[in-house]
């Protein structure tokens, strides 16, 4: 691995820790204080999520694009964007960061690094939200970038706090978000046998962004 390479799955990696850091810390901060209000909750889980992005890909998008998502990555090199195997090895760093982040919270609140979340979420509503979100999120991605690439970041910042409230799943919209946050038992968690449902719904609304940003740009990619 060349040294150019190291330090693009590095920033992915740090990226996706922080993102998933700031996701369940940030859960289980607002359900602490919330004092039983969901929905207060809820909205402190959202903003910093979206703040976070804002940051993370405003510092890391030179460096390694920013995707902190293997539904984005996908959907980069279905346009030729990202090599085959250099989108692998985006996806297993991004993975491997999340699960990181994860731990980074539990031990932030000294809470058992370890677990495995019972939080039921599991319903056609959720599968579609899913597919709602992940559309969303990569079509704006897809969107912005060819007219307003310095707008990404508030783009997917601002997308990320709506969709946590507009959609019934709150907005993974990200495999490797789906994954870690099957190991955690807070706010955020998704039980572990309802996770791989998400993911497809994921990568297969990944799919449908990238043709239908593709046609409403006019490209053409065999």
């Amino acid at each position: 691995m060349s040294a150019g390479t190291g330090r693009v799955l590095a920033a992915e990696f740090i990226g996706t820790a922080f993102l998933l850091a700031t996701v369940v810390g940030s859960g289980i901060m607002a359900e602490r204080l919330a004092g039983g209000n969901v929905a207060i909750a809820l909205l402190g889980n959202a903003i910093p999520t979206g703040a976070i992005l804002y940051v993370l890909i405003t510092a890391l998008g030179p460096i390694s694009g920013a995707h902190f998502n293997p539904a984005v990555t996908l959907a980069f090199m279905l346009r030729r964007e990202i090599a085959p195997r250099r989108a692998a090895a985006y996806a297993a760093v991004q993975i491997v960061g999340a699960l990181v982040g994860v731990w980074a919270a539990h031990a932030m609140f000294d809470m058992t690094l370890w677990q495995v979340s019972d939080t039921a979420r599991s319903s056609s509503g959720q599968w579609l939200a899913e597919g709602v979100a992940t559309f969303g999120l990569v079509f704006t991605i897809l969107m912005v970038v060819r007219v307003r690439p310095d707008a990404v970041a508030a783009s997917v910042g601002l997308y990320i706090t709506a969709a946590y409230w507009f959609t019934a799943s709150t907005s993974f919209a990200n495999p490797a978000v789906t994954i870690a946050r099957s190991f955690t038992d807070t706010f955020s968690g998704i039980d572990p046998a309802h996770m791989p449902a998400f993911v497809v719904c994921q990568l297969i609304a990944a799919i449908v962004a990238w043709l239908v940003a593709g046609w409403l740009a006019g490209e053409n990619r065999g």
